[in-house]
């Protein structure tokens, strides 16, 4: 996701939490009392984005974890990940060999929170808006493979696909595709604000300063119909401005569970000092981190340029000094634990030399120093991000064929700049929308890629995403996902950094932590309940 333009690995299938560490136990505390989780996600209004939460606008993780929550979609991934099952829908299938016609059937009764029924008009206008409005940062890419969309009496959609696509039932299951009222929500334009009302398994309301939420109160929706089992009655999201914060809230019990992003610190030091009554939770995670390129900007057009960087970065120190135990190097866009995983990277460049490095610039003719500043978002990926970036940018001047500056901006200013192509180089991370290898290739390489990115590889886009999207068993697409990473290596528009795992901390009483937070970071908070741990 942009989130997806985003943080934090197990194979597809089953994804086993680990308990981390473990504190105290106790007899619980009141089963209907709200339970209150914090985050450090920031949503934000502003010119550029006045309509964060509207599925047709959003596409990050902050902003996803609450559409999760209150908006409905026809499928939905299983508690422990693996394919795709009906939510809003009763059944959906593909009715040809060739994966592009999809039909679902809707559940009987369904209806919105206020009482209004659900229908498959409302399924197709739902997704059509999103086509329709095609922001630029939103998630209208997940989407684009669709040719038309039938209906057939008040329960029945169909969709007919452009190509073949396996991973479709999984983009269903994305809030991209999430269900929502013509009365609420214009065809051609956003709602604006930050209210959101769905069919999903809470209502919502949240609580604004200064155009930006500090807290959402999520209440059961007694209304719900759907697969997924709610197990508390009203939880509360806090937003905090930092790690640090949110630390403190935890710290003194005014939160029973803090989420992304805690620091690597907060981490190591529950992990080696953990707290009496409190325990951390560590979680498989698939989200990565890495740096894009305007592949049209003067200073890093030429592809030798980004290969010698490439050449000079050095992942296991980022990855061991500035997030300790909380992540690990990557060497290519699909994290090591996503079927096709290969190494390109490492195999095309090996360890971090100034000597090869300066050797690619000079083969090309490019002279020395290049000069460029390194852009990252100081508020959405994690007190860390800054130390990462000095680090990068130490690592680049220290060969002497670098003269790098690095430059912090806030999300909310961050990513509309990077939409609009402001940045030469710039830090992003990827929470994936769905656990499969498609979903890091297709979003950077595909058409309306997720960055905006001026970067084209007609191989990819015409030849090899297509034929992978063919394959139902996605381990038989093994060798075009490989073709696909050599490109990115090659050609490098990304270069990824690492990959993390991500972990919870919470305090005794509450249950269901292993499965609120599941592999692609999406907050499932029908899972926490009250009770003895």
């Amino acid at each position: 996701m942009n989130r997806k333009t985003l943080v934090l690995p197990a194979v597809i299938g089953l994804l086993a939490p680990v308990l981390a560490a473990c504190g105290g136990t106790g007899n619980g505390s009141d089963g209907n009392a709200t339970i209150v989780v914090g985050t450090t996600d920031q949503l934000v209004a502003t010119k550029d984005n006045p309509a964060p939460l509207d599925p047709a606008m959003g596409y990050e993780a902050g902003v996803w974890n609450v559409l999760r929550q209150t908006v409905q979609t026809l499928t939905h991934v299983p508690r422990g990940g693996g394919q795709p099952v009906p939510e809003a829908a009763r059944s959906c299938t593909f009715t040809d060999r060739e994966n592009e016609s999809y039909r679902c059937k809707l559940r009987s009764g369904l209806t919105f929170a206020d009482g209004t029924p659900v229908t498959a008009e409302d399924v197709k206008y739902s997704i059509s808006r999103v086509t329709g409005i095609k922001s630029d940062s939103g998630p209208v890419g997940l989407l684009a493979n669709i040719d038309t969309i039938e209906t057939r009496g008040d329960n029945e959609v169909i969709f007919h696909l452009s190509t073949p696509d396996a991973t479709f039932p999984y983009k269903l299951a994305t809030p991209a595709a999430g269900i929502v009222q013509k009365s609420k929500y214009p065809a051609r334009s956003p709602r604006k604000g930050f209210q959101v009302d769905g069919s999903g398994p809470y209502t919502m309301k949240p609580e604004v300063k200064n155009n930006q939420v500090v807290k959402v109160i999520f209440t059961r929706n007694p209304h719900y119909k759907g697969d997924l089992k709610v197990l508390n009655n009203k939880v509360e999201l806090d937003l905090f401005p930092d790690a640090k914060a949110m630390g403190k809230a935890f710290e003194a019990q005014k939160i029973d569970m803090m989420t992304r992003t805690m620091s690597p610190e907060q981490a190591q030091q529950m992990l080696e000092n953990p707290m009496d009554g409190t325990k951390l939770t560590e979680m498989p995670g698939l989200a990565i981190s890495y740096l894009a390129f305007d592949t049209t900007d003067p200073a890093v057009k030429n592809k030798a340029v980004r290969q010698a960087i490439a050449q000079v970065i050095d992942r296991g120190q980022i990855a061991g000094q500035v997030y300790h135990a909380t992540a690990e190097p990557l060497y290519s866009l699909i994290p090591s634990s996503i079927t096709g995983h290969t190494n390109p990277f490492y195999n095309k460049y090996g360890e971090p030399s100034t000597t090869k490095a300066a050797a690619i610039l000079q083969a090309a003719k490019i002279q020395t120093p290049v000069k460029f500043t390194l852009h990252y978002t100081t508020d959405h990926y994690g007190p860390a991000t800054a130390t990462e970036f000095k680090t990068l940018k130490n690592q680049l001047n220290a060969t002497g064929l670098f003269n790098v500056n690095i430059q912090g901006t806030p999300w909310a200013k961050y990513l509309p700049a990077q939409m609009r192509g402001d940045y030469a180089v710039y830090g992003m991370g990827w929470f994936p929308d769905f656990p499969d290898p498609d979903n890091y290739t297709a979003p950077f390489l595909d058409k309306n890629n997720a960055l905006n990115s001026p970067y084209k590889s007609k191989l990819a886009q015409n030849t090899l995403i297509p034929q992978s999207r063919r394959e139902t068993d996605r381990a038989s697409a093994s060798k075009t996902f490989q073709k696909l990473q050599n490109i990115v290596a090659t050609d490098v528009p990304i270069l990824p950094i690492w990959q993390g795992k991500q972990y919870v901390a919470s305090h005794e009483g509450l249950t269901g932590v292993e499965w609120s937070v599941n592999s692609s970071a999406d907050l499932q908070l029908w899972e926490l309940g009250r009770g003895a741990v």
